[in-house]
């Protein structure tokens, strides 16, 4: 019996309806899709599922053999990396195997969150150079996960590490990056995130990031903001912001400037 099918049962047995069983965590079109096969839960979903249901999460997994043994590692890294064990977190996280839709995304955040406090405790001790090498790697995992910590920041701020001059040439610059990701975000209708990396940038006063967050405000229809952002990046692309800023101008009510930036379009 598959997973949904299973959730199902127990909820039917349980005398529960799906709006019952949904709460203020899932909605019950989720909830439909889980029991219908055409979605999984995440684990956390499933634990608070199988909270509500009365029933140990491994009684609706057992019978999935692809995840029951992901399970147990993921289970047992959890133990050790509550218990600040890194190097036996790390260890036992070998044994993972992807591709596992359920637990990827837990896998490779305790994959991060391992490799970061191992860093952490290297660089506490002097090894700095061990530290940016797990740094580094921890850096190879967020790309692949959903929880981008901002690695290299993060650890930074944390131990308030001042490397020398020779590591700090080691350590590659995160705001084109993260304007690249803001981009990708943006274009895949992810405003929020597009805003939140732009926000991390540290260099926030180039044209280029100003075109970027335009156009976060022009998407949300924020017209007044996202003008002022074009306008301070018009001279370097003008060819991105002249027509935003007709676009916005016109949007506002304001057809003086609109028709100002159609001009300047036509030089």
């Amino acid at each position: 019996m598959e997973l949904g099918q299973k959730l199902r049962q127990a909820r039917l047995e349980a005398g529960i309806t799906q709006r019952q069983l949904c709460g203020e965590e899932i909605t019950r079109n989720m909830l439909s899709q889980i029991e219908n096969g055409s979605a999984r839960p995440s684990m956390q979903t499933l634990q608070y599922l199988a909270r509500q249901l009365g029933k140990p999460v491994a009684w609706f997994l057992e019978e999935e053999g692809a995840v029951s043994a992901n399970l147990q590692v993921i289970l047992s890294a959890r133990q050790f990396f509550s218990k600040k064990d890194w190097e036996k977190c790390r260890e036992i996280l070998q044994a993972y195997r992807e591709p596992d839709d359920l637990l990827d995304q837990e896998y490779r955040l305790l994959q991060q969150e391992t490799l970061l406090s191992q860093a952490e405790q290297a660089a506490a001790v002097g090894k700095k150079p061990y530290a940016l090498d797990l740094l580094s790697e921890a850096e190879t995992v967020a790309e692949r996960s959903l929880y981008d910590t901002q690695n290299r920041r993060r650890l930074l701020l944390k131990l308030q590490l001042q490397p020398d001059a020779d590591i700090l040439a080691q350590l590659p610059g995160l705001d084109e990056e993260l304007l690249l990701r803001a981009e990708a975000a943006r274009e895949a209708g992810d405003l929020t995130r597009s805003e939140a990396l732009l926000c991390s940038m540290e260099n926030r006063h180039t044209p280029r990031w100003a075109a970027a967050m335009g156009e976060v405000c022009f998407a949300r229809q924020e017209y007044a903001a996202a003008a002022k952002w074009f306008q301070d990046a018009e001279e370097i692309y003008p060819e991105q912001t002249l027509p935003r800023l007709e676009q916005c101008f016109e949007a506002l009510g304001d057809y003086k400037l609109a028709y100002h930036y159609a001009c300047k379009q036509r030089k």
